[in-house]
């Protein structure tokens, strides 16, 4: 399945035993996980859900259900993201909790926290970011999502729109644009553009695309885009470099480059097995642990280090994006009748009040509706329905 130079260049990156397990893992089935947004969703409701180590808020699913079915995931109560990518929000926590030695940005103390999630489509560690950020600091931070993919911004507009943090903005610049802003940012996550070894499991067509060529090209390309984006991370800022790939070129040697090239420091995360420990960062790896794969290290950059052309230092506020507005009062409705909603129905509600009102799952609001007593327009926006057909019963 996999040809001898990913086997070579994997087995150069984690050593040859380690290799030959994450080898025999590829072979399996895809794993299951998914995050809670603690501010909707108090506990996990799917049966056999097991926590993830190192997120409060993920759950491993004994099998991948079909969320598309499930009001709940379209009412913003839960994400769907693969249990390894949940890594980069334990690292975030993990310096605001217990900041790292050395540490000049005592985020727990500033007024003014600013954290710049660069390549976020399509949401998964923006809403993680965001869900630690407001439980720690409440409104007392900004968290810009950013993604240059016009197709791929629209799905994490619509995304973070449904998790519904008032903190969050989401923009559509280049590292470059965003590297001149002026803004300075505390914490920037960069899970940049990868190979995408760790999307073997899950996508064919990832293996077929995968060879020596392309992670050269990523290789540059994440250089490209941590140096275009380097001006806005403050002296002391952290950045949290990830992506879902277990080579060399692309991870240790890439963090090794930013520390000479940029001047940043690697920062240890502490152990936390069975993470795999690289040289720089941390591995997770398929046949170590239940997820599909990513790579994180922390980085610090050095004090006196400033951009170059500029040496600003400056400050900048950025209006959030305020959470969709509810249209009118709320009113709930059964799971086949949400789905009937959600898939673009019209729908007849001869209890609801007529007028403009808000359509709710177990009272959680899915969207807008206008009763107008014989029937009910459906307001639900076209882009998000429903594409697959709903059951005549439930």
């Amino acid at each position: 399945m996999f040809d001898g130079a990913f086997s070579r260049m994997l087995t150069e990156a984690v050593g040859e035993a380690t290799a030959a397990r994450v080898l025999a893992a590829l072979s399996e089935a895809p794993s299951a996980s998914i995050r809670l947004n603690p501010f909707r969703l108090g506990e996990c409701t799917f049966e056999g859900a097991e926590p993830v180590p190192w997120s409060p808020f993920g759950f491993f699913l004994p099998e991948r259900p079909n969320f598309t079915l499930d009001p709940l995931f379209h009412a913003g109560c839960y994400y769907v993201q693969d249990s390894s990518a949940m890594f980069v929000g334990h690292v975030l926590r993990s310096i605001i909790d217990n900041p790292p030695a050395g540490d000049t940005l005592d985020l727990r103390s500033r007024y003014d926290k600013a954290v710049l999630d660069l390549c976020a489509a399509p949401g998964g560690k923006t809403t993680d970011a965001a869900a630690s950020l407001r439980e720690r600091f409440g409104d007392g931070f900004l968290l810009i999502a950013n993604e240059i993919v016009r197709k791929r911004f629209d799905v994490l507009r619509d995304n973070v729109a449904l998790w519904g943090d008032p903190r969050v903005a989401v923009t559509n610049l280049s590292p470059a644009d965003l590297g001149a802003s002026g803004m300075t940012f505390d914490v920037i996550l960069a899970d940049v553009p990868c190979s995408g070894e760790g999307m073997f499991r899950k996508e064919p067509k990832a293996v077929e695309d995968w060879s020596e060529e392309t992670v050269a090209f990523c290789a540059e390309r994440q250089r490209g885009i941590i140096a275009d984006i380097w001006p806005v991370l403050a002296a002391g800022g952290y950045l949290i470099y990830s992506t879902c790939t277990f080579n060399s070129a692309e991870n240790d040697d890439n963090v090794e480059w930013i520390c000479s090239e940029l001047g940043a420091e690697v920062v240890p995360i502490p152990d936390f097995p069975p993470v795999v420990n690289t040289k720089y960062g941390k591995s997770l790896l398929p046949g170590f642990v239940r997820g599909e794969g990513q790579y994180v290290a922390l980085l610090r950059k050095k004090m006196g280090v400033q951009d170059p052309e500029t040496g600003r230092s400056i400050r900048y506020s950025f209006p959030a994006t305020e959470k969709e507005p509810e249209t009118g009062p709320r009113f709930n409705v059964d799971r086949l009748t949400a789905l009937r909603y959600l898939h673009g129905d019209a729908l007849v509600l001869p209890d609801a009040p007529v007028g403009l009102l808000t359509i709710c799952y177990e009272g959680h609001p899915l969207g807008p509706a206008k009763n107008i007593g014989p029937r009910c327009n459906n307001l639900y926006p076209k882009s998000r329905r429903i594409r697959i057909d709903v059951p005549s019963a439930i």
